[in-house]
């Protein structure tokens, strides 16, 4: 059965499953996060700004470490800019509202979000990580919305996590799906897929300690 619609603009509590996911199992499942209008404006800027060559090949590592590894991660990006698109900016209102959220709820100390298209063509992936970095604790909820209409379980590309100590879950990257996880203790990677494969991938942030 899956989970209510979860609306874009909220005020109330969060739904218990999405709360007592992330505090309990480090990471938490929401199915219909954005309306369908929105995650089709999303895949289209995307696939343009793909088509266009404003996406860029995603480095390992980070600040002058950062190099380019295409046969560990095989996406290309675009972070997100306040102001970029009338799409962008509702997204990030959206996620804003999620931020004050889980603030509300889990007292996470959440400060900001940062954002970035990432645009996996057939054959690309992301090998087994984690998101926060050794010299950097800032990353506190890694956040994953998928913009692909009518995906097929056949056509790979799945989200594969990694809880310590339990078996791996496969989540399907299917259009207006929130995925959240712990950025410093879930492990995880993207499987290769058949066919183009569009995301959102994000990060909300607190103060450095």
């Amino acid at each position: 059965m899956q989970p209510p619609a979860f609306p874009e603009h909220f005020r109330a509590a969060l739904p218990p499953h999405m709360a007592d996911g992330l505090a309990e199992h480090g990471w938490s499942q929401h199915n219909i996060f954005l309306s369908l209008e929105l995650t089709q404006e999303l895949a289209a800027e995307c696939r343009a700004l793909a088509t266009s060559g404003a996406l860029n090949p995603a480095g390992v590592g980070k600040g002058a470490a950062q190099v380019l590894r295409a046969d560990i991660r095989g996406d290309r990006i675009l972070w997100l800019q306040a102001g970029q698109s009338l799409a962008c900016d509702r997204y990030l209102q959206i996620m804003e509202s999620l931020r004050v959220a889980l603030n509300r709820e889990l007292y996470l100390g959440l400060d900001e979000y940062e954002s970035h298209f990432a645009f996996y063509a057939p054959g690309a992936g992301y090998q087994a990580h984690l998101d926060r970095f050794r010299d950097d604790d800032c990353r506190t909820v890694s956040v994953v919305i998928y913009l692909n209409q009518d995906w097929l379980p056949e056509q790979g590309g799945a989200l594969r996590l990694h809880p310590l100590g339990k078996s791996t879950e496969d989540i399907a990257p299917v259009g207006s799906r929130l995925v959240l996880f712990l950025s410093a203790d879930m492990v995880h990677e993207v499987l290769p897929a058949t066919r183009d494969r569009l995301s959102l991938a994000g990060w909300f942030r607190r103060r450095p300690t």
